[in-house]
This record gives structure tokens, sequence and C-alpha cells, in this order.
């Protein structure tokens, strides 16, 4: 996956700042060890997990991430991490 097709869920998870702390904690859940020490050191996750899940959503390892499923998805998160509280 390349870095630019991540900029359509970026900005829309960034429309939305009740959910920035769940992407940002979504994002060190997934990210590798040690992200920081290679380029382009940012916390994104190892691109055969993301392909596998475009795999199983899309059907196509290739395809682009929909802004609005990244939102469903985090609002999920959000949604589950509260019940376990």
């Amino acid at each position: 996956m390349k870095l630019s097709s991540l900029m359509r869920p970026t900005f829309a998870v960034a429309a939305r700042p009740s959910l920035w702390l769940t992407a940002v904690r979504q994002l060190t859940r997934m990210a590798p060890d040690g992200w920081w020490h290679r380029p382009p050191f940012l916390p994104i996750p190892p691109a055969d997990y993301l392909g596998f899940r475009l795999q199983t959503q899309y059907g196509d390892a290739d395809a682009q991430p929909l802004g609005a499923d990244v939102v469903n998805y985090l609002q999920w998160v959000r949604m589950w991490d509260r019940a376990g509280r």
C-alpha cells in the first residue's frame, strides 16, 4: 500500500476530533516495534497486515481504503474499548 492511499482516510478522521484519540491508540497498537527507527518514521502498520485487511475488506490487497470505512472501524473500536472498561 502506498502512503498516498492513506490520505483519504486521514482526512476523514481529521474531520472528526472525537476519533483522534482512538485513531492514535489504534496506530500505536498496530505499529511495528521500533517504527521510529525506520523511514518514513511514522507508526504505520506493516504492509502485509494492511494488505491482508484490504483483501478481506475489499477483495483486493491493493484497494484504496475508504474514509467512511475507516471512520466506521474507529467508531467500533471506541465503542468496544469503552465496553471493556
